[in-house]
């Protein structure tokens, strides 16, 4: 079995995510065959395997930086919030059903087969399998049946680091009062203890990192400082979402709806020079960009009503008569159709009017469909005309089925791990009377080089420009930069060797 490193922090954004992509990189640049585990993710941000079977993407970005293959064994719990109370629960990929969060807490216990199995899989084919906790694995209240922090941590036979961050001010008390709510036999799983975030003079913090060793018996292997690397990070506490993004040559505004998910999706617009990419929650902050993005939701009728009340639709519908782009993916292509209709309550349940830009119609069925697909974009027309025939591979998660005009696809894709799946066309368009509106449920349909390059050219037409000046990055390789910057990081602050010692002891 391969031996087993569990990372857990003092509060949720602590680094966790990101400390663990960081030594599966270091892991793997030394030759080992290195796995990612969080037996219990929260989160909007999915991916969907070659086998079709919904994951996290923090273990997809994990993954990548270990050089392997995405899989659910990573992930066998996936809670996806649908409300303030709920999640939709995920196992094994597949999705189970929807619960409030009591529920749930009475239920979880029973998924720790589930969990072993995952787990106990990857160890028969790694060397070492790197695990994340989730939030603190001081939350007394929850304590009791844990399955993603010290209890499997416990499962695992896994010695513990613990990552805390500075930058917030408090680490000291945070990690001293992580580890005294802790049980005695916990306490003594805490290998070592890794600040995150700082910023300014090691030396000058030496004497706390002292103090902090004494008082807890616990080593401080290192001190990470705040990095600027641009890689992946979890949905609900990002930094991309809150920041005042400068407007620049070509402004895309993407309304962050209450319940967004996928926003990865639109990464690859912050690659490219003279774009401003900016997350937009009301009619002030949208302004008049050069497209709209209306993102994947988990909850499109909901976040279909918000955009009505706050007055969102009202100037999406007013922009697109002007002929601004406007573009939507997954949920977000549902709400630019006629209808939405929920027969089995997977959502809110009943009929609903959408938006009226497409010529569509959606309803939502019982069984969620997700696969991985490849293809190329069809007969597009409009102001993205300059798109058909290029190449697209990207991922779907969504329960609705849309119909449309046939003659208004998109896109002209198939099933990956099908090698002798029928070709289907999917995406719909409305290019008539001056508008430019587009929707497809292909998660991913930005990422090839070229189809961003051909959005960009297209919107600085609109505007009389060419793109003499604007620079593009291949998003494949630029990940792979980040990873290695992060890794290099990592070797320079913090002390790989102790690192090795606590992995090769173990428990």
């Amino acid at each position: 079995m391969a031996k087993a490193l569990m990372v857990v922090g003092t509060m949720s954004n602590s680094g966790k995510s990101l400390t663990v992509a960081g030594l599966c990189r270091v892991f793997n640049q030394d030759g080992h065959k290195v796995a990612p585990f969080k037996s219990q993710n929260m989160a909007l941000n999915s991916f969907i395997t070659k086998e079709g079977a919904e994951m996290g993407r923090a273990q997809v970005v994990q993954a990548e930086a270990a050089n392997i293959e995405p899989s659910v064994l990573m992930n066998p719990i996936l809670l996806k919030p649908t409300s303030d109370s709920g999640s939709q629960v995920i196992v094994n990929g597949e999705a189970i059903g929807t619960m409030p969060a009591s529920e749930y807490y009475r239920f979880k216990n029973k998924l720790v087969p589930d969990i072993m199995k995952a787990f106990n899989k990857l160890g028969e084919d790694f060397e070492i399998i790197c695990l994340e906790g989730a939030g603190s694995p001081a939350e007394i209240n929850l304590k009791t049946n844990d399955i993603v922090n010290m209890g499997m941590a416990k499962m695992a036979k896994a010695p513990v680091l613990l990552v805390a961050d500075i930058d917030r001010g408090g680490v000291f008390a945070s990690i001293y009062g992580t580890i005294m709510l802790m049980e005695e036999e916990e306490r003594k799983m805490i290998k070592g203890i890794i600040i995150n975030k700082f910023r300014g003079d090691v030396e000058i913090l030496r004497p706390g990192l002292n103090m902090i060793e004494k008082l807890t018996g616990v080593p401080v292997l290192g001190v990470m400082p705040m990095l600027n690397v641009d890689i992946e990070d979890e949905d609900s506490l990002s930094e991309r979402l809150t920041s005042h993004t400068e407007v620049k040559l070509i402004d895309i505004a993407v309304i962050r709806t209450p319940r967004m998910s996928n926003y990865t999706d639109f990464n690859v617009f912050e690659l490219v020079s003279g774009v401003s990419l900016r997350y937009v929650t009301s009619v002030r902050e949208l302004g008049h960009p050069d497209m709209i993005i209306i993102p994947g939701t988990k909850n499109t009728i909901g976040d279909m009503k918000w955009m009505r009340q706050v007055g969102i639709e009202a100037e999406i519908l007013k922009q697109a008569s002007k002929g601004t782009p406007i573009w939507g993916v997954c949920g977000g292509y549902q709400m630019l159709g006629k209808t939405i209709s929920d027969p089995f309550g997977v959502e809110e349940g009943g009929d609903h009017q959408a938006m009226g830009l497409l010529d569509s119609k959606t309803s939502f069925i019982e069984h969620k469909r997700t696969i991985q697909m490849e293809g190329k974009f069809a007969d597009v027309q409009g102001i993205f005309s300059s798109l058909s025939g290029e190449p697209l591979v990207g991922y779907e998660i969504h329960s609705g089925v849309t119909t449309y005009p046939q003659e208004k696809a998109i896109t002209n894709i198939k099933p990956i791990v099908d090698a002798n799946g029928e070709a289907f066309l999917e995406g719909s368009q409305n290019v008539e009377n001056g508008y430019n509106v587009y929707g497809s449920y292909v998660h991913g349909v930005f990422d090839n080089e070229g189809i961003v390059v051909k959005i960009v050219e297209a919107l600085l037409a609109k505007k009389g420009m060419k793109m003499d000046d604007i620079k593009t990055v291949n998003f494949a390789e630029y990940k792979k930069q980040q990873y290695d910057i992060l890794a290099q990081a990592v070797r320079d602050n913090i002390d790989m060797k102790k690192v090795y010692e606590i992995l090769e002891a173990g428990l």
